[in-house]
């Protein structure tokens, strides 16, 4: 527990260990079958891994390279090709074969897309003297995403950013080119809210008015109602967090951020000591839905508190969108331990540009307006 440090290092523990549980868990994303883990890795991920080349749940040739969703039938003439001529460029060419990796060329302790975004967003915010603002965000968003080459190693981009890029193709202005599609509401579209949370926190705004701005950057790229209210939440438990409460408080926090709409009693189900496949994969889903991915979130941050590396590990290995989930337990668990970001976080490929992204993040919502 780190509840003798100042909320600015809890902070910068928290955005180091949200890279960490997303490289972490880059190897098995989306693998949907455990047996398929141990197979491609004995004994589960432990350590930073490089993507293996075979990928035996991918449906990433379903995709459509032309829009948010799947592939329909045919593609028209006029449609742009957005993965490979809008965005991912020279990287097309992976979309289209069976069982490619959707980190395709990833090596060990590399950061996939939606992190990347997130610094993105980080960097923004360091820029703006610690505020956050659409019109800084947006253009850093697109001149990131369509770079050529790109300024990222990942080779698959979720629904929402082809979605986005397609109606952007097709002359909306870029605040309204967010598509809703049927996985809009993911786990995925939380990944860049922790550091918008901490430098609005640090600048003390209160918490209301934190969701209020959370909800506008969520309608950018993910406008469902369902998402802002899990959203809601997750602001109000990153602010609780923030302030280093003792372990009572730390589990009143989590559960109380399962009640209301998701319905969980986070305590009731982590005391029935069910084994962690029986919760994640039958009692709730391991992919990218937010009604099944946020309580697995709260299960998992609330039974292995005390060992946080333990519960990405244990997050890692249950699949299905473990990625995602991750950045988001991370952040939780870096506000609670240190201990991951301690041993890890300078094994990332990127450690040195995300220290530095960090530090400004920080500095900037801290310093006098």
């Amino acid at each position: 527990m780190q509840n003798n440090l100042s909320i600015a290092d809890r902070v910068r523990n928290s955005l180091k260990t949200q890279f960490i549980a997303d490289a972490l868990a880059m190897p098995v994303h989306w693998f949907y079958n455990q047996m398929d883990i141990e197979k491609a890795f004995p004994g589960g991920i432990q350590r930073f891994e490089a993507a293996p080349e075979f990928h035996p749940s991918s449906i990433m040739s379903l995709h459509s390279t032309s829009s948010g969703g799947r592939r329909a039938g045919h593609r028209h003439k006029a449609e742009p090709q957005i993965v490979g001529d809008v965005i991912l460029k020279g990287r097309a060419q992976f979309w289209n074969v069976p069982n490619v990796h959707y980190h395709h060329g990833m090596i060990a302790g590399e950061n996939t897309l939606n992190a990347h975004c997130s610094r993105v967003l980080m960097r923004c915010i360091a820029a703006d003297k610690g505020h956050y603002r659409t019109q800084t965000f947006l253009p850093a968003y697109i001149g990131f995403m369509t770079a050529d080459p790109p300024a990222h190693p990942d080779t698959y981009a979720e629904s929402y950013h082809r979605g986005f890029f397609a109606n952007l193709a097709k002359g909306l202005p870029p605040e309204q080119c967010a598509m809703t599609t049927h996985d809009t509401p993911s786990i995925g579209g939380l990944v860049t809210i922790a550091p918008l949370v901490f430098s609005e926190r640090l600048r003390g705004t209160n918490v209301h008015d934190i969701q209020a701005l959370c909800r506008e950057h969520l309608e950018l790229t993910h406008p469902d109602e369902s998402l802002m209210q899990v959203c809601d939440r997750y602001v109000k438990l990153l602010c609780g967090l923030m302030e280093g409460p003792d372990e009572e408080s730390i589990k009143a926090l989590l559960s109380e951020a399962g009640k209301g709409p998701v319905g969980l009693d986070i305590a009731a189900l982590v005391k029935r000591n069910l084994p962690d496949n029986q919760v994640v994969g039958r009692m709730y889903s391991p992919a990218c839905y937010i009604s099944s991915s946020w309580p697995v979130v709260l299960y998992l941050a609330y039974k292995y508190r005390k060992d946080p590396w333990l519960a990405l590990r244990v997050n890692t290995n249950l699949g299905g969108d473990n990625v995602h989930r991750g950045i988001v337990l991370g952040a939780l668990l870096g506000l609670i331990s240190d201990d991951v970001a301690a041993r890890w976080f300078d094994q990332l490929v990127n450690s040195e540009a995300i220290g530095r992204e960090t530090a400004a993040l920080i500095s900037a919502a801290t310093a006098a307006d």
